[in-house]
Order: C-alpha cells, then structure tokens, then sequence
C-alpha cells in the first residue's frame, strides 16, 4: 500500500526533534489565524506576492491577490500569501539589476523554507519576473507565474502617450528646445496614468511573453492590460492551475528546457524586444544548468523574422498587441521555427495550444511571417577585439545609415563625467563620432544601470540630431531606441577592452560581419593595460550586501547572476 502524500502544513515541519510535535504546534498556531481543521488539512498554493508602495506597476495587486485566491479555493486548495522583496524600477538606487539576485533568493528561500504544495508568482515590473522565474527554478516547486499586464495609454492634445518610449521622446525634445518646462511638466503627469507595466514593448511586457512562451504562464496571457478584466480572469486560472498541479505536479524543469528556452529567444527576436531579456533569460535558464550563448544567438536571429510593430522600433502599444491576437498571434506566425513539443503549467504541448488556437491576427500590428517587418530578428550581439565575449545591439532599433560605420571615439570615463561634460558647449564632438561611456558594468559602483542611453549632447540635438553610435557596458531601458551598443564585456571596470579606449581612437562597427573592433595598434593596447589600474573597492573593505554583490555578480553573457547560485556540478 502505497503512502500517503505528504500536504500542506504538514510540509516541511519546523524541526524540534519531533515530528508529531512540530504539527501539533504548527496548527496550534494556524489555527490562530481562523483556519478550521478541515483547512488545516488542504494543499497549499502559496502565492508570492510582490506588492509595493514603492513599485507603481504593482498597485492593482489587491484586486488580483483575491482572484488568485479565488482559483486556489476552486481547485480544492488552500492559498496562503506571503510577501517577498518588490523591485520598482525607477525607485531602487543605484538601479534595480543590483537586487535582482537578492529577490531570486528570497523568493527561492521562502518556498522552499515554507509548507506549500505550489506557488502562484505575482510579478510585473521589468526584474520582478525574472528574480521569480530564477527563485522558482532553483526552488523546483510546482509554479505558475503570473503577470500584472501593461498600462494602458493616455493622451496628451491629440497625441497618444505611453511609458517610457515617449517619455524618452519628449525628454529629447525639451533637451533640444523644441518642447517648453511647462510643456514637459504637462507630459510628466499624463505618461503613467493607469496601473500596470510600462505600455510598450519594454523589459517588463517583453519578459511576460519571454515567459509565456517558456510555458510558465497560463496560454494567452502575458499582453492582457492591467485593468481589463481578463487580467482578473488569468489571476483565477492561475490559482487554479497550481491547486491542480498539487495532484499532477508539473515542475519548473520539465518546462523551462533547453527547447523552450529556445523558442523564448525566437520570440525576443521576433518582438524585437528588450535586450535586458537576454541578460535575464541567460540568467534564468542558467539556474538550471542550461547554457544560452550569444553565438546561438546569432544563429536564431539570422533565421527569425521581426513580426511585431510595438514601440520603441515600431508605431503600436501593447494593448493595442493584445487586442491584434497577443502572442498565439506570434507563436503560430512562428511555429515552423518552433519546438512544439515543451509544456506549459497547464501540462498541454505548445503544438496542441496552437492547434486550437483561434487564428485572429491584425497584421496593422503584428505581420504575418511571409510578409515580416524585418527579415532578421531585431537583436544581435556583436564580437570583436572591444567585446571578446560580446555585446548587444537592437539593430530593429537602430539607424541603418549606421550599421557599417567607423567613427571617432569621445570616452566618458563614468557616469558622473557623462553627466558632467555631455552638455558643455566646448565638447569636441561631432554627429560621426562614437560615444563611450566606460565603467557602468555589473561589478562598477553603478551596478550596470540602464544608462547605456546615453543623451545626445545638446550642441549636437539643438542641430537637430535625433542618433549616433554609443556604446558602452551599462544596459538600456527596453522602452528606449538608437544605434546603442550594449552589454560589452568584459566591462571596464575589470580591465576588459572598453577601459582601454581613449579620446581619438578609430572604432569600426559592422552589423552585417557582427563585429565591433578598437582600431589601435596590439602594441600600443599592451601598453595602455600594463598602465591600466582598477578603480573597484576592495571586497574585503565592503560590507553585507554590497559584498556578496561584489565578489559573485557575473558578466553580461552569463546573465549577471551570482555564481553560487547556479546549480551544484556534481
């Protein structure tokens, strides 16, 4: 006779060396909270929520907290929320990737400490997802991830806005003088009027289909708004999808594999979405020993069409995204390129959920594969003797006058001397030279912000230039647009190539080779890295975190993770 499975509170008992004990005192103490002993009795889905004062994404959660629940009770389980750590991506300092990996932990550890059977994921913001999808992988618990959608746009006159892409354009716009103070102050208080994530195909909407096309959400949900209706309807089937999985458990390495890791890059490409996807996706895949190389990459991107016309490189938003067909729009476009055969959290076969797809597509927003807005997918990464390891660029977001280029470099050797020289009249700069900003990688004191936008300087947009090469080792807001290389590695800051650059070198790019090369003699880079001398704190004068970020946060190409995070070679 076969035992009794193991449910709910009688889960992972507190150790008082004895068990009967533990439990006795355990619902002694649920018992507190209200629960009755036929409660005490249920699986529990715990959900993971993410909710903040300090994360505007995430203000609707409430509402869908209780339509979680709602699902949980419906398939005979019951759910218990917990909070963890809530990354709000314009208010963490220095910049949100730095905390990423801690909320992955905390999210990791509170499963895995806590009596649950499964977990709902509630996430949004742009490293929400992405800190939960790494925590529940490494967890390997039963787990379904749900999003909180984007916004949904404004108005400002007859113009329609949305975050951030528009943000970034009317900034540009003040900074030239074409836009007046007050103007801007207008447009400030009509850019995010509704909850949810940014509303066009930024780092937060991108990860949601990066994560639905893993399988880890319910079909057909990740470009649901905020505020429709059917949001609160994906947060119920969520819940109910993890009280079933409790019985036919499906665990987060039999969906995220080396196939459907695969179709997550196919549909970056094809979304021509956020770079910071592929340092996240590097990462998420990573916790479970799986390997996602630039070079592949490459190959993917050679043979994958771009199919979506979103802002930041196209006209749309994302609920205009959700009503064209979302991603069973994309996902059937694409599905000669596909590997049908991984799961999602519902234990149905990608080939299956397109079989019964509906087939409503509104090609005015996302192209039909024959007829494609590109013909390659909208990222690369480039290599060379800059970037040996590699570095990224939005090439669907990109001036093509600029693919095959070589300029002049003007260095900024950081953060606070791009901000404090960008501007100044005398800066000898012209429209043809390449911007570099050094030392804004993952292990630099700025923790990799997305600053790798870096401001036309005024003397240049007053003249009315809108683009130029810049690169650099920072990472760039999804919503953001240019011929703007990213992710070099190795960074600066830990001597790699890009520190080695100076006012006046020759820097060639080509897109069509995939390469970005320094134009300096090997002799004469020898010399420049014998002089060369780190800047980096010491570890051993840092303390908490600060320390444990330091001395484990990885490179751009192995997704920034930490490396005692991934799995144990055994």
């Amino acid at each position: 006779m076969s035992k009794k499975k193991t449910v709910g509170f009688a889960n992972g008992l507190t150790n008082y060396g004895d068990r009967d004990f533990s439990l006795y005192l355990r619902n002694s103490f649920a018992a507190s909270m209200g629960y009755s002993k036929e409660l005490l009795k249920k699986p529990i889905v715990g959900i993971a929520n993410s909710y903040s004062g300090f994360n505007n994404c995430h203000r609707h959660f409430p509402e869908l907290l209780e339509a979680v629940k709602r699902g949980v009770l419906l398939g005979g389980g019951l759910p218990i929320e917990f909070p963890t750590i809530s990354l709000g991506e314009v208010f963490l300092n220095p910049t949100s990737l730095k905390f990423r990996n801690l909320m992955s932990i905390d999210v990791e550890e509170m499963i895995r400490a806590q009596p649950m059977d499964a977990v709902v994921l509630m996430g949004g913001c742009d490293k929400t997802v992405p800190a939960q999808l790494m925590g529940a992988a490494s967890a390997n618990l039963p787990a379904v991830q749900l999003v909180g959608g984007p916004m949904m746009t404004s108005r400002y006159g007859e113009e329609r806005l949305g975050a951030c892409t528009d943000c970034r354009r009317f900034w540009a716009k003040y900074r030239s003088g074409d836009v007046s103070k007050d103007q801007i102050d207008d447009i400030e208080g009509r850019l995010a009027t509704t909850a949810g994530s940014c509303a066009v195909m930024g780092t937060a909407s991108t990860m949601a289909c990066v994560a639905e096309t893993l399988g880890m959400t319910i079909p057909g949900t990740a470009a649901i708004p905020a505020v429709h209706a059917d949001r609160l309807r994906a947060a119920e089937a969520s819940g109910l999808a993890a009280a079933r999985m409790v019985e036919k458990p499906i665990l987060p390495s039999e969906i995220i594999t080396e196939k459907s890791v695969e179709n997550a890059i196919r549909v970056l490409l094809a979304l021509s979405g956020s770079t910071n996807a592929i340092v996240h996706l590097t990462a998420v895949a990573g916790r479970l020993g799986i390997n996602v190389s630039l070079e592949r990459l490459n190959e993917l991107s050679d043979t994958t069409p771009v199919l979506v016309n979103l802002k930041p490189m196209g006209s749309h938003y994302m609920e205009d995204f959700f009503f064209a067909g979302g991603m069973g729009a994309v996902l059937r476009e694409l599905r000669p390129l596909l590997h049908l055969d991984t799961i999602s959290v519902t234990g149905e076969t990608l080939g299956d959920r397109l079989e019964t797809d509906d087939g409503y597509i509104d090609t005015r927003v996302i192209a039909r594969a024959q007829e494609p807005l590109e013909p390659e997918g909208g990222l690369i990464a480039l290599f060379g003797n800059l970037a040996p390891n590699g570095a990224i660029l939005k090439r669907a977001a990109a001036d093509k006058n600029l693919f095959e280029a070589e300029g002049r470099a003007v260095v900024f050797s950081s953060l606070e001397d791009l901000a404090a020289r960008v501007d100044d009249p005398d800066l000898d700069i012209s429209s043809d030279d390449f911007m570099v900003l050094q030392n804004a990688g993952p292990k630099s004191d700025s923790g990799m912000p997305e600053a790798g936008y870096l401001p036309i300087p005024k003397k240049l947009s007053k003249l009315g230039v809108k683009d130029m090469v810049r690169i650099s080792d920072a990472r760039m807001s999804g919503t953001a647009f240019g011929t703007i290389v990213l992710h070099v590695s190795p960074e600066a800051a830990i001597g790699g190539p890009l520190s080695l650059v100076r006012n006046g070198d020759r820097i060639r790019i080509s897109v069509s080779n995939k390469r970005i090369d320094l134009l300096v003699d090997e002799k004469e880079l020898d010399k420049r890295r014998s002089e060369w001398v780190s800047d980096l704190e010491e570890p051993e004068n840092l303390r908490g975190y600060n320390k444990l970020y330091a001395t484990e946060v990885t490179q751009a190409e192995q997704g920034c993770d930490f490396e005692f995070l991934k799995p144990v070679k055994r």
